[in-house]
């Protein structure tokens, strides 16, 4: 379908009546952050008329034609995100898969060119949406004979939205359920933004503190292992991917920053993201000491502590903790 609506005629987006679900109410979110969708008036119907008149129809109609309709509940209907990924699409993965690129921009202010759009693309499908479609369509996140240690039906997103239909017993009308699904495409639809903006405004520039020290790593040592990021942030997650994507997995060993109160830390880096071991250690010795005792016994003034496990240590200056990292390669 065109993205550009005659501007005399007021947009229509069709999802089913009755009871709703997540991936059609985040549906529905996700086409009203874009300009021709914005002001769209909300069909809520099962009637092949009410579809036809529709500018988009989501989660019924039983076709998807990449235009107009994006049902995903046809029997022979098997669309995924890319190649990359085996989860069959909900309706909220269709509209993201067609529309999420202009919404990245949308929401963010993001140019069309701008390299970040497709790397957001990505990060916001394998980190929040699969797991909409994988829940709207039964695919267990665990095998199904692994019995689980306690009862998320009542926290995830999805039974939140469920909770939010009208119970069992309850005499209601259509305008109740539409009422009803208008709060829960609300919720669906902040927490995907509040979501989307984190990566965006955070995750990106943090990603690209990481990548400039990584860059810049023989300039501080000549064994390259030492990262200095020329501020906080959380640097672990993107660590790891900047080595994969420059065939440097496992280089860097401590990463220097400074810390809230204006001190400086050395901090170990962990085998894998998941691993409590780290690559390389503060050295044994210095371990468990603090202060006047700490910088005696290294040779470095300023030093504050290095914790008794050894995964990371504190001085006053990043000299100081440039010199407890250079000290620890040393050793080992």
């Amino acid at each position: 379908m065109s993205k550009k609506l005659k501007l005399d005629k007021m947009a229509k987006i069709c999802t089913h009546s009755g009871s709703f679900h997540a991936d059609e109410s985040l549906a529905v979110y996700m086409l009203k952050l874009l300009p021709q969708f914005q002001n769209a008036e909300l069909v809520r119907s099962r009637n092949p008329e009410d579809w036809e008149a529709s500018d988009i129809v989501v989660d019924v109609g039983g076709i998807y034609d990449e235009k107009k309709f994006f049902d995903h509940h046809q029997r022979e209907f098997n669309t995924t995100f890319n190649e990359k990924y085996q989860t069959k699409l909900s309706s909220a993965g269709l509209v993201y898969k067609h529309f999420g690129k202009d919404i990245i921009k949308e929401v963010l202010g993001l140019s069309s060119d701008d390299k970040n759009v497709e790397l957001l693309y990505d990060k916001v499908y394998k980190e929040f949406i699969e797991s909409l479609d994988a829940n709207d369509n039964g695919i267990n996140n665990y095998p199904k004979d692994a019995e689980p240690k306690f009862n998320d039906r009542n926290i995830t997103l999805p039974s939140i939205v469920s909770k939010l239909n009208p119970r069992w017993n309850e005499s209601c009308t259509d305008a109740d359920y539409d009422r009803q699904f208008n709060v829960s495409s609300e919720l669906m639809g902040k927490v995907f933004v509040n979501l989307l903006e984190g990566y965006g405004k955070g995750w990106l520039p943090a990603k690209t503190i990481v990548e400039d020290a990584f860059n810049k790593r023989f300039e501080v040592d000549p064994s390259g292992e030492i990262l200095v990021l020329s501020q906080f942030c959380p640097w672990k997650e993107h660590l790891y991917a900047i080595e994969k994507e420059n065939n440097a997995e496992g280089a860097i060993k401590f990463v220097l920053f400074k810390d809230s109160s204006g001190k400086w830390r050395v901090s170990t880096v962990s085998v894998t993201s998941s691993s409590f071991e780290f690559r390389l250690g503060l050295p044994e010795p210095l371990r468990g000491l603090r202060d006047e005792e700490l910088s005696e016994k290294a040779g470095v003034e300023g030093c504050i502590f290095i914790h008794a496990a050894g995964f990371i240590g504190g001085a006053s200056t990043e000299e100081g903790v440039l010199k407890l990292a250079r000290i620890s390669l040393k050793k080992n």
